[in-house]
């Protein structure tokens, strides 16, 4: 049974499409394992998405020191991606063996270097980086296309994107935020990344999608255009009740207050 504060839902600044900064609206699910799911209800109905390659000007800290012309291009690819876990790693080794010269720009280069991962100072494994950002970064003018090429591979084959990425590729900008208590009880919050989920180095971003209004120009809101992120993140019977819910206030909520 889902559950919610009795303020009224802020939604979205009307004039920017940026969600408030306070006064967020959520929404509490159980699963059968008596677990609770906190839903950012704010965000889940914002008009949020990835405006890579549509404005996005990247999240180095220092964009000025990029290439000329190349800040835009980078997006949040500038740190290259870490690994969930080994299977995580895996999965991602055995896509991109998958990728061609003609899908992928530094295919050649990731060879020369002995593979496209690598272990960090920290001992995480993490995609190596090439020429300022992650090394299945494709840069304008490749024939394969701008983007990551594990991407744009998948879409070409008609996949998801989502099964072929680091696992932190296609769950940012949504995040789990798990709490579990003294007796076992979890609870999840379901909300925007924000900058101090990154630590401190989160704080050196020279931009961030989920605080600025331009990525909040979607047609349709964010629970129905993530979908299958959403489903991978938090499965398919929770993610069913929350569209039950969301769907409701949709139908309850002037369009100007979400």
């Amino acid at each position: 049974m889902a559950s919610s504060n009795d303020s009224p839902s802020p939604g979205a600044d009307p004039t920017s499409g940026l969600p408030p900064a306070d006064g967020h609206r959520w929404i509490s699910l159980h699963d059968d394992q008596g677990d609770t799911w906190m839903f950012d209800v704010t965000f889940m109905l914002s008009n949020f998405h990835c405006i890579y390659g549509q404005g996005c000007p990247s999240i180095a800290a220092d964009p000025d020191a990029l290439p000329v012309g190349r800040a835009e291009a980078l997006g949040c690819c500038v740190h290259g991606a870490h690994f969930s876990d080994d299977t995580d790693l895996a999965n991602t080794a055995a896509y991109a063996a998958l990728l061609t010269d003609d899908d992928w720009q530094y295919r050649r280069r990731s060879i020369s270097k002995g593979g496209a991962f690598k272990q960090n100072k920290e001992g995480a494994w993490v995609t190596r980086r090439a020429d300022g950002a992650c090394i299945f970064l494709n840069r304008e003018g490749h024939p394969g296309g701008s983007g990551c090429a594990l991407h744009a591979k998948a879409l070409t084959v008609g996949q998801r994107p989502l099964d072929w990425k680091p696992d932190v590729c296609w769950q940012v900008p949504i995040r789990l935020d798990i709490h579990t208590d003294d007796y076992g009880h979890d609870t999840v919050f379901v909300r925007a990344w924000e900058r101090r989920d990154w630590g401190e180095g989160g704080f050196d971003f020279h931009w961030w999608c989920s605080e600025e209004p331009t990525p909040y120009s979607n047609a349709e809101p964010l629970y129905q255009t993530s979908q299958d992120e959403l489903v991978e993140l938090v499965g398919e019977t929770i993610y069913d009740k929350l569209v039950v819910e969301l769907d409701k206030l949709m139908r309850e909520t002037p369009v100007h207050l979400r």
